[in-house]
């Protein structure tokens, strides 16, 4: 295909959700068909690219010399670009039901909609620049839809989520500016692109950068001590939250990571350093941070943004490792995670929707009158576990096999910060599934008799969510054949 078609399906959501305030729909069914055409239009486009992936790439605009906004779709960034292309029709769907009575709709769904638009620029960024211009971006699209319902707790949250995201934005610039004077390019090139003859006695500061860039990029991955905007920002409505956590911002800075420690820096230098073995610690700490904030919280939504803080480090615990093997496993469990999380989410969105209930202790009983959404929300709980037969547990395999193989020891000390990981995991998950099939013999199902289960627009996307738990969890090989061929790329 030509390399301008990536353009197109880059521009097109957020061309088309610009639009959304201003076209004079006949009813809100021809808005929510807009949205799904725009959305489907462009999914359907980043597929046919990634089939038949353009050789050239396409400079949007230049500024000067090798400063440009262009794209180029790689292996990496089709992995990226496809699960984010698979997911968001359903986030549509699911959305069009979620937000019937939540107000201000053109508006949410505007940005909602060029937000799909912006995290392809994300993945089909050729260069560091274009990846930085398109992550800030991602930061002023999401900012509205965080602070959307504008009560008090909301826009703190949105504070909040400026102040870290702001933050992260300084030190990823540092890296930036450090690539462009010190690289040969600012191209993503497996195997970096510094120039070790320009840095000469440098590498000391070459390390210091790259661990500063790493941070600040990995803000929106919610790394410790940077995670505490994520669980405040569950005040957003739950396609939101959904999109924050499993997909759109957090997924960007795991693969914004992966980007500059593989295609920019480049692993051969920085592969048994103390960079290296820092941002280890760090990552392992969240791990299990992550999964002990989880256990102790009590609103539904809050528990799943602390497990998505410790799920996110499984991902970046993969790209620190610095091997081929390290990138498969991380790009295994980036996949992984998407769905399993994002239907986690989309459960705890339909409960609320339909009882209006945020805390775990108000769920007894409800597993018998809401069966579609707590099934959904007991496979993806363990999936989260890694239980054989569903995706979770190839993440997590992939990474632990990963792990050993390097031969590093801080590294093994990941593969128990694993296990107990999938421990806390089950606790906190599979509680909640208990306590709504299971509430006791005494108990008055009378009490909830109003209780049942979503129309089909929230729940068509849950039992894709299962079914593509299930197929990954049982046929997966096609898929890390394809982790396989982007991390040896790299090797």
């Amino acid at each position: 295909m030509n390399s301008y078609f990536m353009v197109i399906a880059v521009l097109l959501p957020i061309l088309g959700g610009v639009l959304i305030p201003l076209i004079p729909f006949k009813s809100r069914a021809w808005m929510a068909v807009y949205m799904e055409v725009i959305v489907l239009a462009a999914s359907v486009l980043v597929f046919l690219l990634i089939l038949n992936r353009p050789e050239q790439s396409f400079v949007l605009f230049r500024f000067t010399g090798k400063l440009s906004v262009s794209f180029h779709l790689d292996g990496l960034g089709s992995v990226f670009a496809g699960l984010v292309a698979f997911l968001w029709p359903l986030a549509v769907l699911y959305s069009v039901e979620y937000m019937k009575h939540e107000g201000h709709e053109r508006y949410f769904f505007m940005f909602y909609i060029v937000t799909y638009g912006v995290t392809l620029g994300i993945a089909m960024a050729q260069d560091i620049l274009t990846l930085y211009f398109f992550y800030e971006m991602l930061t002023m699209v999401t900012l509205p839809l965080i602070m959307h319902t504008l009560t008090r707790e909301a826009i703190l949250a949105s504070r909040t989520y400026l102040y870290y995201s702001l933050g992260g934005a300084a030190f990823a610039f540092i890296g930036m500016i450090f690539v462009l004077s010190y690289g040969t390019t600012a191209n993503f090139i497996p195997g970096g692109v510094l120039d070790m003859e320009r840095i000469g006695e440098k590498s000391g500061l070459l390390l210091l950068v790259y661990v500063l860039c790493f941070c600040g990029f990995s803000v929106k991955a919610a790394m410790f001590p940077f995670c505490a905007w994520l669980p405040k920002a569950g005040v957003a409505p739950t396609p939101v939250t959904a999109l924050l956590h499993a997909v759109a911002v957090v997924k960007a800075g795991a693969f914004a990571t992966m980007r500059i420690t593989y295609f920019s820096f480049g692993t051969e230098l920085l592969h048994g350093t103390w960079a290296q073995e820092f941002l280890m610690a760090l990552v392992i700490f969240t791990i299990v941070y992550g999964c002990s904030r989880a256990l102790k919280e009590t609103h539904i939504k809050r528990r799943l943004a602390w497990s998505t803080v410790s799920n996110l480090s499984y991902i970046l615990f993969g790209v620190v490792l610095m091997t081929p093997l390290g990138l498969e496993g991380a790009l295994s469990h980036m996949i992984c995670h998407a769905f399993m999380k994002i239907c986690a989410f989309f459960c705890a969105g339909a409960i609320i929707y339909k009882t209006g209930k945020n805390y775990i202790f108000e769920l007894n009983g409800f597993g018998r009158k809401m069966p579609k959404v707590f099934i959904a929300f007991t496979v993806s709980g363990l999936a989260l576990m890694g239980v054989p037969g569903l995706c979770g547990f190839i993440g997590k395999w992939n990474l632990a096999e990963a792990a050993v193989a390097s031969e590093e020891p801080l590294a093994w000390i990941g593969v128990p910060a694993l296990l107990i990981s999938a421990i806390l995991t089950a606790i906190y998950m599979l509680s909640v599934s208990v306590r709504a099939f299971f509430p006791g013999r005494n108990f008055d199902y009378q009490t909830i008799s109003n209780v049942k289960d979503p129309n089909w627009l929230m729940t068509l996307p849950l039992a894709v969510f299962v079914i593509v738990m299930l197929v990954l969890g049982l046929h997966s090989q096609p898929l890390l054949g394809i982790f396989e061929a982007v991390a040896s790329a790299v090797g």
